[in-house]
Parts: structure tokens; sequence; C-alpha cells
């Protein structure tokens, strides 16, 4: 199976990856988050080709992740903001830099993400709905939902 195809597997955790398990465009998103908009900048800070830069940056504005847009102030350089459901991937962030400060920084946190309104560190945290109970794998149960398919 070609990887383009997994997109089109009833699995929201591999659809998800297809569009966003590269690393340039996790990469590309955490400089969002950081404030980068214009494609120089992003080229800047990453290093990356034009030519792939421009193709994970199409992909996300097709998704709906990213918008390209002309800056409110004017400028001849559109920016590419992150839209509400770029917005959303900031969890996803956040549980890989909580699992890298654990496991791959042996003198600390390189970076703290700090509350603005109390000064806390942001962590993710993983919670049932129905109780508030924190979670792990081992809590888990797997069940077919509604848009799992029926083999016919």
């Amino acid at each position: 199976m070609r990887y383009e195809e997994l997109s089109d597997e009833p699995c929201s955790i591999t659809r998800a990856l297809v569009l966003l398990g590269d690393r340039w465009t996790l990469l590309i998103l955490k400089t969002a988050f950081a404030g980068i908009r214009r494609f120089n900048g992003f080229q800047g800070v990453l290093g990356i080709s034009r030519s792939r830069l421009l193709d994970r940056l199409d992909r996300l504005v097709a998704h709906g992740i990213l918008v390209k847009r002309t800056p409110e102030s004017g400028g001849a350089h559109e920016e590419y903001r992150l839209t509400e459901k770029g917005h959303e991937v900031y969890p996803i962030l956040m549980a890989l830099r909580d699992w890298g400060d654990a496991h791959l920084a042996p003198d600390g946190p390189p970076i703290h993400y700090l509350h603005d309104g109390c000064g806390g560190e942001a962590r993710v945290h993983l919670r049932c709905d129905g109780c508030a109970a924190e979670l792990t794998a081992r809590d888990i149960t797997l069940q077919a939902g509604p848009g799992f398919p029926v083999p016919s």
C-alpha cells in the first residue's frame, strides 16, 4: 500500500498521520505557533528547500489548517495564518514536547511553555470525558465507532 492510500484507512490516527506525520509539516506548524507567518520566515528558521516548504504550506492550506492572506497592515508579502482547525493541532505538538522533555532532554526542558494567567507549565493530560479520570493507554479499550466499515 502506498503512503497516500493510507488516508482511506478507517482510522483517524492513520488519516491524521498522512496529513501531519512528516517532520517538515510538524516543524512548520511549530514555527507558525511561534509567530512566523511569511514564507521567507519559515525558510529562514527551518532551512527547508523552497519547493518542499511550498508543498507543505500548500497542503496545510488545502486542508484548512493554514490560510494564506494579505497582512492587515498591507504589504506585498502574503502571510500564512493558523485557522481554528490549525489551532487544534497545538495539543499534538505539546504532547510531543512533553514526551521529548521526559525522554530526550537529559539537561532538562530547553524551553518552558508557561500559562500567561498563572505562570504554571502547560502540559497535555488525557482525561475521560465521563468521569474526568486521568488516563493512560492501559485504561483504554477500543470499540468500533460509527465510521468503522462493516464488511459486506
